[in-house]
């Protein structure tokens, strides 16, 4: 898929797109949109054909654009219909109410044969969750990341939680970073650990957002260096963080990373503000240890799945 091969953050808050065009059982132009303020996919799959678009299928990963006012790129149904595409295929409506339906409309009237395949719309839009939560529901898609030890605990009886998991997975956990528009934490976390909450050189650092409540937080915290502008909200009660949200997502923030803590987890988890979990479970017992670097752990852990739980064991 052409638009899966995109990073997500080359074209936030926009969605990644592709297009395919298919004239007499033949491949003819391709493209994707790889960045934001670039082309849209379907002029780089016209410029491509050239005049072989005339009389074309057009498969593409969301409905074409329309134009409206402010509108910073050209409409896409209209390239279209304008290079002669006589048939065009998509799996969902463009969910911004500005575009949703006008797109097929105008191809409709310049004659172009809209066909609309729903049962594609699943996967099409899983590969742009952040976009279309933006859209229909005015807040970003939210991911609760946490790393436990296997008897649950997210940090040794002293507080402290670096590191729970091996440099494999804080890689994976940077990169995941790199993948979404914004991570959140609490004040809990910034005043207990001083995270960087940066990619670490994996990507594009994410905006940084912090939950403060009442809670003071030192000017010489990590999260407030130069490498990202940082966002801070006093967070008096539970249903602010709807506002929160849908103050992120104004702002283009489409995908959201809820690394904690464990009051900022329960929170959001209480208000159904959850819409993905990643778990990273360490082969480490907590319990009674002040260190998660020197607390016992598992030796050749193995795992096994029984029912819908999962049995780990291991020697320590």
């Amino acid at each position: 898929m052409l638009s899966a091969r995109v990073p997500p953050r080359a074209v936030s808050p926009n969605p990644r797109a592709g297009c395919v065009l298919v004239n007499n059982g033949r491949v003819v132009g391709e493209g994707a949109h790889t960045r934001f303020g670039g082309p849209h996919a379907e002029a780089v799959a016209l410029k491509k054909a050239g005049i072989h678009a005339k009389g074309a299928t057009a498969y593409v990963t969301l409905e074409p654009c329309a134009p409206f006012a402010g509108k910073k790129t050209p409409s896409c149904a209209q390239a279209l219909a304008f290079a002669g595409i006589k048939h065009v295929v998509f799996p969902s409506l463009d969910p911004n109410p500005k575009v949703s339906g006008r797109g097929a409309a105008l191809l409709r009237r310049a004659g172009v044969r809209v066909e609309r395949r729903a049962e594609l719309a699943a996967e099409a839009e899983a590969l742009n969750r952040g976009f279309f939560s933006r859209m229909r529901r005015g807040r970003p898609w939210v991911i609760l990341k946490t790393a436990l030890s296997l008897d649950g605990k997210a940090a040794a009886a002293s507080g402290r939680s670096r590191w729970v998991t091996g440099k494999p997975a804080r890689d994976a956990v940077h990169a995941m970073r790199a993948e979404l528009d914004a991570i959140l934490v609490g004040a809990g976390t910034v005043l207990a650990d001083d995270p960087a909450l940066t990619s670490h050189g994996a990507g594009p650092n994410p905006l940084r957002v912090v939950l403060a409540g009442r809670r003071p937080l030192p000017p010489t915290a990590r999260v407030f260096d130069d490498a990202v502008p940082t966002v801070v909200y006093r967070v008096k009660k539970p249903g602010d963080l709807r506002g929160v949200l849908r103050d992120l997502a104004a702002d283009g923030v489409g995908t959201l990373l809820l690394e904690g803590g464990p009051t900022i987890h329960a929170a959001f988890l209480r208000a159904g503000l959850v819409d993905e979990a990643r778990v990273f479970l360490a082969p480490k017992l907590l319990s009674g240890a002040d260190d998660p670097n020197t607390a016992p752990r598992l030796k050749a852990p193995t795992m096994k799945k029984v029912g819908d739980d999962w049995l780990v064991e291991g020697l320590i």
